[in-house]
């Protein structure tokens, strides 16, 4: 069943759409800019569901032909179809499960590793490989901000964004500590080793958003970016970490062309996660947070993938399992966003 109010979507596609048309819509652009994400946000919810209506529609035509004259490839086709538009018919009640403030905003993502050195920090790279190629299966662009290699393999840290619709909605409850069970490559011995990384989800703020940070609190440090080389290493010392003094939140690029631009990602990431934080801790101000809450601690973890004695990826949280490890490290962790969504209704 479809909970989307379409009467509803499509008035309020009409007053936006209107507002548009006012004298001096566009003078100012910040407005204009949200007015416009609101717009396309609905319109493609009531696109979709059109579309849907229309394919429904279809299926019952075709149905009707077979009643009249027995056509096994149409009746292929039917069946085709139907699982098709029964698919998208899920997707689309996804959707309304995303009534979140940010959840249709751009999702910024950090991994870091756990204890244990190498072994972890290959652990962590295994996850950023999982949720780049989840990104790329679903549409979503994936943008490299802060990548910073392992001693021997993996990585320590890495920032990327994942940019799309619903980004944040889907990815959001992808945050905590993730537990690998394997036997490790790097250990001569052939033991089974238990590995940690903690995943941070954050929303993109836009820049329309109205915080104020005072530049006192903000420590800024420029260093050469970190690697071996190729698409990570940038040859001048452009890369920028930003500290915001009071709570301690560190945000760092050095992807981009130039010191300026790396400041400016840094900065947006900073604003992100300074807003994240006083949302959760219900603070009035910026001012009011004195130091960073650690949601996240080594035991906890969300969701444990075991690669030996057996095969097994279960989330703490929904009991939901697989034993197709293989497609979860590929990206298939749709089974794993839908379950945390609806255990959250």
């Amino acid at each position: 069943m479809i909970h989307f109010d379409i009467p509803k979507l499509e008035e309020e596609l009409k007053e936006l759409e209107e507002k548009t048309m006012q004298d001096g819509f566009w003078n100012d652009q910040k407005n204009s800019n949200k007015v416009l994400s609101e717009i396309k946000h609905r319109k493609s919810k009531v696109t979709k569901y059109r579309e849907i209506i229309r394919e429904i529609e279809n299926i019952k035509e075709f149905m009707e032909l077979t009643e009249i004259e027995k056509d096994e490839s149409l009746e292929r086709e039917i069946i085709s179809n139907t699982q098709k538009i029964q698919k998208e018919i899920e997707n689309y009640e996804l959707q309304t499960l995303l009534s979140g403030k940010y959840d249709s905003n751009n999702a910024i993502l950090t991994l870091h590793p756990g204890a244990g050195g190498t072994e972890s920090q290959d652990w962590a790279e295994m996850l950023y490989r999982m949720y780049s190629r989840w990104a790329a299966k679903n549409g979503y662009e994936v943008k490299e901000l802060d990548y910073i290699e392992g001693d021997e393999a993996g990585i320590k840290s890495v920032t990327f964004e994942v940019n799309g619709e619903n980004a944040y909605g889907y990815l959001k409850g992808e945050m905590g500590v993730h537990r690998l069970v394997r036997i490790s490559p790097f250990d001569s011995g052939g033991r089974r080793h238990t590995s940690f990384a903690s995943l941070e989800v954050i929303p993109k703020i836009e820049d329309d958003v109205d915080l104020y940070i005072n530049p006192d609190d903000i420590k800024m440090d420029v260093y050469r970016a970190s690697g071996a080389g190729g698409q990570h290493i940038n040859k001048t010392s452009s890369a920028v970490r930003l500290t915001h003094i009071p709570t301690g939140i560190i945000t760092a690029c050095q992807t981009q062309r130039s010191q300026v631009q790396n400041r400016e990602y840094a900065m947006q990431m900073l604003k992100s996660k300074l807003l994240d934080l006083k949302e959760r801790e219900n603070k009035e101000t910026i001012e009011e947070l004195k130091g960073v809450q650690r949601d996240i601690a080594w035991g906890s973890q969300i969701r444990s993938y075991v690669f030996c004695p057996y095969t097994m990826v279960k989330d703490h949280r929904t009991n939901f399992e697989t034993g197709n490890i293989e497609a979860v490290m590929n990206g298939e962790i749709h089974g794993f966003i839908e379950a945390y969504l609806k255990s959250n209704i």
